[in-house]
């Protein structure tokens, strides 16, 4: 392969160019001044939570401060199931609710095979281990998908 590193470009004069683009725009905006004079990149946008990934995070926290629970959806001492604790996250089976366990349910299907039918029976036939990776899963899925 021969690769030609030589070229037939004329160098720039730097004072005409910077007089060209004064002539296209006599009155700049003033450049910030250089820290360091080192060029920072700038700050990228802030991101957003989307209400599914919030609902997933803020649920994945009730489950660690009250604990996860098996056949049943609220145990007495607090701790809940899967589904108890998405619908003590998202407050009311709304959008983000619905969208949550769908999100839920079909990680865990990635995870632990197509059978399961539903996030309780999911739920109650695995490990609390399992379930948190199916868990922390569709939190980045969410993330990912901006949702």
């Amino acid at each position: 392969m021969n690769t030609r590193t030589e070229t037939d470009f004329t160098p720039i004069d730097q004072d005409l160019y910077a007089k060209a683009f004064q002539l296209l725009d006599p009155n700049p905006e003033p450049a910030a001044p250089a820290q360091d004079s080192v060029n920072l990149p700038a700050a990228p946008p802030a991101r957003l939570t989307g209400p599914v990934e919030k609902t997933l995070t803020d649920a994945l926290t009730f489950l660690d401060t009250h604990g996860w629970a098996r056949r049943t959806l609220v145990h007495h001492e607090g701790a809940r199931c899967s589904i108890g604790a998405l619908r003590a996250a998202a407050g009311a089976r709304n959008a983000a609710y619905c969208d949550a366990g769908n999100l839920l349910l079909d990680e865990a299907r990635r995870q632990h095979g197509k059978r399961w039918e539903s996030i309780p029976s999911w739920n109650d036939s695995h490990t609390g281990a399992q379930v948190r990776s199916v868990w922390e899963a569709a939190i980045r899925r969410a993330h990912h998908m901006n949702i």
